[in-house]
């Protein structure tokens, strides 16, 4: 069974920062490619980051770029997302989400964990 579970979510001050992780089981993780998403309320879910475990490429949307940082382990399948100088429209539930293959970004994901709630005050 494939599952995803986030962690590390909470409540932080503007400027602050927080890791994320993202931990996998149930599929082999080096041959998959690791998104993170999030979404606001009363908005659409954005795509953050990603990364490709076959050939280390990553990417990262314009909103997040020099102020987040994906990275992998594949030893301990999981994925976290460093995320430093933190906003208030940072705020939002951040996902994870992965998919057979490699190279990013990604069109579509196949499997989807549960969500952690980010909150940055101002």
């Amino acid at each position: 069974e494939v599952q995803l579970v986030e962690s590390g979510g909470g409540l932080v001050q503007a400027g602050g920062s927080l890791r994320l992780s993202c931990e996998a089981s149930g599929f082999p993780f080096d041959e998959y490619v690791t998104g993170w998403f999030r979404q606001a309320p009363g908005k659409e879910r954005e795509g953050v980051s990603c990364i490709s475990s076959i050939d280390g490429t990553t990417h990262y949307a314009d909103s997040v770029k020099g102020r987040f940082t994906i990275s992998s382990d594949n030893a301990k399948n999981t994925v976290y997302l460093q995320m430093n100088s933190l906003k208030p429209e940072d705020t939002a539930v951040y996902y994870c989400a992965v998919v057979w293959g490699w190279g990013c970004p990604q069109t579509e994901y196949d499997y989807w964990g549960q969500g952690t709630q980010v909150t940055v005050s101002s």
